[in-house]
Formats: C-alpha cells, structure tokens, sequence
C-alpha cells in the first residue's frame, strides 16, 4: 500500500484536486494543466510533483512534453482504506442492530 500521508497531502489542496479533476477527461500537459490557474508553470510542476509522489498521476515523456494522466495506484490505497473503516462501522451497526433487537418486548 503507498503512503496514505502523501496520497492524502497529494489531495488536501484545490489546486491538485482540480488537477485531478481535469485529468478524469483525459491525459494533458503542463502547459494545458497550467492555463486555468493564476500561476507559473514550475508551479504547476510542483503540484504536479506532489501528486506523482502520491501515486496519483503518471507522467511519460514525449519528445520535449511530459503530459500527465491519473493513476489508479493512490486512489486504490485510499479505497482500500476506507473499506477497512467501512467494514468496522458495519460491525458496529450489526452491534446495534442487536442491542436493540435484545431490548424490543417479546411479541405475543
């Protein structure tokens, strides 16, 4: 499993998670990446950086461009997570569910 630290520090700022967002439509380069934001493009690239580090995005060299699409690597960490937190709020529902079947009077 990758880090979840840098998978969630990957995602704690709106400037990655719109990143994230426009790379869901399809793989782009920095310089498309970087038009939507008051910016630099070594901003941009550091962003980028972050979310690379994370596991949330690839990047592939073509010639002089690095264009970027998501990965599935930090995402299935972070599902994989949740399913854990999932599965034990189950159990406590499933707890409660028989808590309060013991305490309803018997039915005649």
């Amino acid at each position: 499993m990758l880090n979840l630290d840098a998978t969630f520090s990957g995602l704690a700022d709106p400037t990655r998670r719109a990143i994230l967002s426009r790379l869901a439509s399809g793989e782009a380069t920095v310089l498309e990446l970087a038009k939507p934001f008051k910016m630099s493009q070594p901003a941009v690239s550091r962003h980028l950086k972050v979310l690379e580090t994370a596991g949330l995005i690839v990047r592939r060299v073509e010639g002089t461009k690095r264009p970027c699409r998501l990965s599935g690597e930090g995402l299935a960490a972070v599902d994989e997570w949740l399913n854990v937190l999932r599965a034990g709020l189950a159990r406590n529902y499933d707890r409660l569910d028989r808590v309060l079947a013991e305490m309803q009077p018997p039915t005649e």
